[in-house]
Parts: C-alpha cells; structure tokens; sequence
C-alpha cells in the first residue's frame, strides 16, 4: 500500500460527523445529522481500506442502508472519480 493510500484511508477512518457532513454539501450530496453520525460510526476505527474494492462495496451497502440508494450512489461516483 503506497504512502497516498494509507493518508487517505487513515482520514476516512477518523472521519468527523462535522467533516461528513462538510464534504456532503460540497459535493450536494443530501445526509441529515443524525445520517452522518450513523455512518461516521460505522466508519470510525473500522481500518477500512477504500481501496479494496470489497470493503469500499461493503461500505456502500452499509451507507444505503442508514441513508438511501441513491445516497450511496452517489459516495460511490465519488469514491471512483477518486480512485480512478
């Protein structure tokens, strides 16, 4: 794993609600407070590897199921215009 994967995952893993919360609005993704605190802690200390394609696609079910689909669709554009 190179030194930019392990940054990136590191920051996704102790991600904030408020940071969430920053990067959905910016990127006009609509979550609710209480949305962004389910998912910080489904993320938060989990060591998951968004590079992985296995674990970035178990992390978008689980961010479907405390958001909406299309929620996770769009995170999920997001993460590949990153990656890719």
């Amino acid at each position: 794993m190179s030194l930019i994967e392990k940054i990136v995952n590191q920051k996704l893993n102790r991600m904030t609600k408020e940071e969430l919360l920053k990067l959905a609005k910016k990127h006009q993704i609509s979550i609710t407070d209480q949305q962004a605190e389910q998912v910080v802690q489904q993320i938060r200390g989990k060591n998951i590897n968004i590079f992985n394609s296995t674990e970035r696609t178990q992390l978008i079910k689980k961010i479907a199921k405390i958001t909406s689909p299309e929620v996770a669709r769009k995170v999920n554009k997001l993460f590949q215009e990153a990656l890719g």
